[in-house]
């Protein structure tokens, strides 16, 4: 009698596809604050970054097709300062929202925990909190 052997999957990177590498990168950068990492396609279609918790965004610039795009399918990020972040986000002129659409407004979940809602250059939706641990 053979015992099967399996090894639990994990997460390494999440892939954004994405219209303009350059508007893009820019946003995950400066927006978002990710560390950019080396990439080895070497290309001009891709850029890495390091999003904590071993794991990366890849945003990979392809030929653009519409996709729709609904606030149920989006990433989420934590990180310790909300303030912060929306200070810099205000600074930016980036505009966020609560998950009811008001703009400028952040959302309350029942258990504590903050959350906006924004999105990226090809209009990809992204919720901040702060369940940062």
């Amino acid at each position: 009698m053979s015992q099967k052997v399996t090894a639990q999957a994990k997460i390494t990177h999440i892939a954004v596809f994405v219209s303009n590498l350059e508007q893009s990168a820019d946003f995950y950068k400066n927006v978002m604050e990710f560390e950019e990492i080396e990439e080895p396609f070497k290309d001009g279609l891709h850029a890495w970054f390091d999003i904590g918790n071993n794991l990366q965004l890849h945003v990979i610039e392809d030929n653009w097709e519409p996709i729709t795009i609904n606030k149920n399918n989006h990433i989420c990020f934590s990180i310790p300062n909300m303030d912060a972040f929306i200070a810099n986000l205000n600074e930016k002129n980036i505009e966020f929202e609560d998950w009811a659409g008001e703009k400028g407004k952040i959302n309350l979940r029942p258990d504590g925990i903050q959350q906006i809602y924004l999105r990226d250059p090809d209009g990809y939706w992204i919720e901040i909190n702060n369940e940062y641990n």
